[in-house]
């Protein structure tokens, strides 16, 4: 039989709430056991009684029984509890980003190694339809060699909310909110650019941190890859299009999971995101163009790898040093930005 692994959720905000406790409870072999949040009643009427809750990550991390520690605290924290956690003999997922950079989160990986826990970042958006459907084009050669791709989050929240992702703290801010997700997309998809331009941006009446940006990945052999998000995008574009030398593939709106875990609903209860692929039809005549499926999205699927991981009996489903990767360019994007030119990645 599979041991029941103990697990400690700190932050019951929206990521805890909405997106790591439903997928830990979904998981055989996972037990929600504890919580570190000021706020018992909450996490009481969400969870039931049978949940410690911790009125400190601190002291839940160093006393409670727990085999892992999930981070689901503002960014600013991450570092500082996760070398805590591995100090305390627990494995750990961070949710994206891993730190505030690439310098900060660097000295987790050997922690990490020493203690022989498993560190891992929660890089969900690797388990979405779209990007699994993307996967399976680029794998199949169906799109020819890709000339040019475009990423988006796409929002439209015009008003500033009092919450420390909009505000001007450390770890604010859109490009750290949501360029995780696009540049892990990108270097699953495309593999490591030579260079990169960022322009960050600050649109909203009030913005105190940067709500929108575009970024431009340059790749070998020509591929121009541009990834971009906006909270002020009230007609979203596709989430993701790809274009190469045999036809084009899009497809939108964004991957439904979270929109039904905030619902109350099971990830997969939601149909997936539509898409639509041309190709170029006989002896590279006229595309023809047709809907295409896409891949249902496995978010649950993380977890269950990460289990498999802590038990021995299977990878770790993303890798401290991929996430370094990505905290790695996150930094060059700023860096791109002030000198307001591509950098060699």
């Amino acid at each position: 039989m599979t041991p029941l692994l103990n697990v400690g959720l700190v932050g019951f905000g929206y990521a805890g709430r909405t997106l790591h406790a439903p997928l830990i409870r979904a998981t055989p072999g996972l037990r929600l056991a504890a919580v570190a949040s000021r706020d018992a009643a909450t996490v009481h009427a969400a969870l039931g009684a049978e949940v410690v809750v911790h009125g400190s990550a601190e002291t839940m991390i160093d006393d409670a029984p727990l085999d892992l520690i999930v981070l689901a605290s503002p960014n600013a924290t991450h570092a500082p509890l996760a070398r805590r956690a591995l100090q305390a003999g627990r494995h750990v997922v961070i949710d994206k980003p891993m730190a505030l950079d690439a310098t900060e989160a660097a000295p987790l990986l050997p922690l990490a190694r020493e203690a022989a826990r498993v560190l891992s970042v929660f890089h969900n958006r690797r388990f979405d339809g779209d990007f699994l459907t993307a996967q399976a084009l680029l794998a199949a050669g169906t799109l020819g060699r890709i000339t040019e791709a475009r990423l988006h989050f796409d929002r439209f929240r015009p008003q500033v909310r009092a919450r420390w992702r909009e505000s001007g703290e450390a770890g604010g801010g859109l490009w750290a909110d949501l360029s995780p997700h696009l540049l892990d997309q990108a270097l699953q998809l495309f593999g490591e650019p030579i260079g990169l331009s960022a322009d960050l941006m600050r649109l909203r009446d009030g913005a105190a941190s940067d709500d929108a940006f575009e970024c431009r990945l340059r790749f070998a052999g020509g591929l121009r890859v541009t990834l971009a998000a906006s909270m002020l995008a009230a007609l979203p574009g596709p989430r993701f299009a790809l274009h190469g030398t045999r036809g084009s593939w899009m497809s939108w709106p964004l991957d439904p999971q979270e929109d039904a875990l905030k619902a109350g609903m099971a990830p997969e209860a939601l149909p997936p995101a539509a898409g639509e692929l041309c190709v170029a039809g006989a002896d590279g005549g006229e595309p023809q163009c047709r809907p295409w499926p896409t891949q249902p999205g496995r978010w649950r699927d993380y977890y269950g790898l990460m289990r498999d991981a802590m038990l021995g009996l299977g990878p770790n489903p993303v890798p401290p040093e991929q996430a370094c990767r990505v905290l790695a360019l996150q930094d060059l994007g700023r860096a791109a930005d002030a000198a307001r030119r591509e950098l060699p990645c």
